[in-house]
């Protein structure tokens, strides 16, 4: 798919990865719509666009389903077809099962599951009139083994990969693209600006950027990949972890001491550039 005069759809689009992404495209000649829930920020990554690619911005919760509905009914409007769909937006309470809201549980089902399930539904009829499309979901290393201290996040992007694998298998013979990207730790706000309620176990793998997500996103949109994990050596990692659960927890005290040592040093650096951790 070539996408010069495109429409791509991005929640989360207005910082971290979804902004990255935009900018992505925008380089790549797409039309771009942006939702995601503080309009400054909206604001302030598409005036930075708006010189080089048309954008269109939606201020809205992706855990309400209307939202979502007239997010891309103006999508339509405005361009006429979607061709891709970035369900990107992400909410992580971060903490023990018991220790975290019933509220911000749910919370976490619905931006991380529920609302990708229901943007692919929505968007879906709009991709098949346009003849071609591409459903990209931001998964989750975390989505490929247990873990403790993000269990319901966790199992927000098992469920995410579970269906992502299933509607490509629906939407085989389509011509309509369903994958998803599964990250370890990305050096974004998502993490960075709670770096001290974030399990040590996450820092005991490398960090990438928005940017290099950004590129395996579009990467995805005509590759024959279901599945992109960030590093791919973690991504074999975790595999390996869930299936033999008991070395997992063998290994878990050597990569949370690592990642103890990873924090400590990206705390350091964050107090000498005046990025002080929350």
């Amino acid at each position: 798919m070539e996408f010069k005069d495109k429409t791509v759809v991005i929640t989360g689009g207005s910082e971290g990865v979804g902004a990255s992404t935009a900018r992505a495209f925008a380089r790549a000649g797409a039309n771009l719509v942006l939702a995601a829930r503080t309009r400054k920020n909206l604001e302030r990554i598409a005036g930075e666009l708006r010189p080089d690619t048309r954008v269109e911005i939606v201020v809205m919760d992706v855990a309400d389903p209307n939202a979502c509905e007239n997010l891309l009914r103006k999508a339509q409007f405005e361009f006429g077809d979607i061709h891709v769909l970035v369900n990107n937006a992400g909410y992580h309470e971060r903490g023990p099962v018991e220790s975290v809201e019933a509220d911000s549980l749910g919370q976490m089902i619905d931006v991380n599951l529920k609302a990708p399930i229901v943007l692919s539904r929505l968007a879906l009829p709009l991709m098949r009139e346009a003849g071609v499309g591409a459903i990209i979901n931001v998964a989750s290393l975390a989505g490929r083994t247990p873990v403790p201290g993000a269990a319901t996040y966790s199992a927000s992007k098992f469920g995410m990969r579970a269906f992502t694998f299933a509607l490509a298998e629906e939407l085989r013979d389509s011509g309509i693209k369903i994958a998803a990207v599964s990250p370890g730790p990305i050096d974004t706000g998502f993490i960075m600006a709670n770096i001290d309620n974030v399990t040590d176990l996450t820092f005991s793998q490398p960090l990438s950027t928005a940017d290099e997500v950004a590129r395996e996103i579009l990467k995805l949109c005509t590759n024959d990949k279901r599945e992109r994990s960030m590093p791919p050596l973690s991504g074999f990692l975790m595999t390996f972890t869930y299936l033999w659960p008991g070395i997992g927890r063998t290994m878990r005290p050597l990569l949370e001491g690592k990642g103890r040592r990873v924090k400590r040093a990206l705390k350091a650096k964050m107090r000498q550039t005046g990025h002080e951790a929350s």
